[in-house]
Formats: structure tokens, C-alpha cells, sequence
């Protein structure tokens, strides 16, 4: 199937995509090459393949949930740089809080 310039221009009206008329000439070709292979496509007969969604067979992969203890606040905090009242201390992202506010 071969696409004329018109076509071309409409997709691309309605994409909202400004072609340029080399633009277009070579979106024609290729447009017209891709529908080519859809067609070629389109000619096998695939009744005798089932339809199918995923190529390879899928494995639930998630543990149990099960409640289990974590770590004591001072055994995450043991090897923090910093750390202030029990908390991660990192440096201020936006600007220190004793800055002025003009600024």
C-alpha cells in the first residue's frame, strides 16, 4: 500500500508534527515501507496459533509476608556520618535555614 503526499500531510496535521516537504517526501517512503510489512504480515495464517499475551511463562517470585523484627534505632544509626536526636542529619538541599530570606 502505497501512501500518498495527502495522507502524509493529514497524519501529520493531526500528530501536530511541522513537516518540512523533505520531510514529508521521506516519511511518505517510509510510511509505505512499514505498511508494506504489516501487509506481507497480514498474508500468514496464523489460525492454529493461540492468541497470546506473554511470550514466557510467568513465576510468582514474592515471599511470604511474614511480620519479623528489624534493626534497633542505634544499630542503623551505628555507621551514619552524621546523625542528630536519633534521626539522619544530611546537608540542607534548598538553602540554609539561617540565610536571608531576600536573597
Amino acid at each position: 500500500m502505497r501512501l500518498s503526499r495527502e495522507d502524509v500531510v493529514y497524519v501529520a496535521k493531526l500528530a501536530r508534527l511541522g513537516l518540512s516537504d523533505d520531510e514529508v517526501d521521506r516519511m511518505q517512503d517510509q510510511l509505505s515501507s512499514i505498511l508494506e510489512h504489516i501487509a506481507a504480515l497480514e498474508e500468514l495464517d496464523t489460525d492454529a496459533i493461540p492468541p497470546t499475551a506473554q511470550v514466557i511463562a510467568l513465576a510468582n517470585v514474592m515471599r511470604p509476608d511474614a511480620v519479623v523484627g528489624s534493626l534497633s534505632r542505634e544499630a542503623i544509626l551505628a555507621n551514619a556520618p552524621r546523625q542528630s536526636d536519633g534521626f539522619f542529619e544530611v546537608q540542607t538541599v534548598l538553602g540554609a535555614a539561617d540565610e536571608d530570606a531576600s536573597t
